[in-house]
């Protein structure tokens, strides 16, 4: 007698409403605290330096590489929230 077994379902999404995303985490808790750190500090540090320089009348060419330490803290805040 040959005994079946049901296939297990494996759900991504726990609500059950639609399909979800498979997102295993590679990085630890201490590495993803220490990225949304990361990430937050420079974001305070990028908006106060351009607060700084609108406050001073800074010409908008010297503004614009603040957006590579906007970048910066953004990426590492999103990669902290995605868990990668």
């Amino acid at each position: 007698m040959t005994e079946s077994f049901p296939n297990p379902k494996i759900v991504f999404n726990p609500d059950g409403n639609g399909s979800g995303d498979a997102c295993i985490p590679n990085i630890s808790p201490a590495e993803r605290k220490k990225r949304m750190n990361f990430g937050i500090l420079q974001l305070v540090i990028t908006f106060g330096i351009l607060a700084a320089m609108l406050f001073w009348g800074a010409d908008k060419l010297w503004r614009l590489p603040l957006f590579a330490l906007f970048s910066a803290g953004a990426v590492s805040i999103f990669q902290a929230l995605d868990k990668t």
